[in-house]
């Protein structure tokens, strides 16, 4: 699986179809710069969005993974539904590890408050700037289990 092969391949399909990356953005409710970026291997296709992506182009997911049109009679070790299901458990590994990372941000974020409050009467200028790196640390975890979740959202939703 290269991107840039996928990439080319979505590109030659779209022009085979006489679509403009404006058309094939629309039919899939994604950006035209979307649709640019995978056609120049820069992202892939989210996993929910691959079955309308190949729907659209009249192509497998197969044929979408492998970046070039299917020999005749060749034989697929899976079919697109159990490929469209592996790629939705390695989204959903990766959602999760994600969010386990941006939890441990958090909870690093809290002990280095804890910290902060012990040093206050000790070092007061230490537990200040410690305090700032902390409030950083937890913003961006915070940060993070947001984005997760509307991502994770979004992709449910799509048909």
């Amino acid at each position: 699986m290269n991107q840039t092969s996928i990439g080319s391949y979505i590109a030659l399909k779209r022009k085979q179809k006489n679509l403009t990356q404006g058309q094939l953005a629309e039919m899939l409710s994604v950006s035209n710069k979307t649709i640019s970026k995978w056609e120049t291997g820069k992202c892939m296709p989210d996993y929910a969005t691959i079955p309308s992506l190949c729907e659209a182009l009249d192509i497998t997911v197969a044929e979408l993974l492998d970046g070039e049109d299917a020999e005749p009679n060749s034989l697929r070790l899976y079919d697109n539904k159990q490929t469209l299901e592996l790629i939705a458990a390695a989204q959903t590994r990766v959602t999760n590890t994600s969010l386990l990372e941006a939890g441990h941000s958090i909870m690093i974020g809290i002990a280095f408050i804890a910290t902060a409050i012990a040093l206050m009467d000790v070092k007061p200028l230490i537990a200040s700037f410690i305090i700032g790196i902390t409030a950083v640390i937890i913003v961006l975890g915070v940060y993070s289990v947001i984005e997760e979740r509307r991502f994770a959202s979004k992709a449910k939703n799509r048909p």
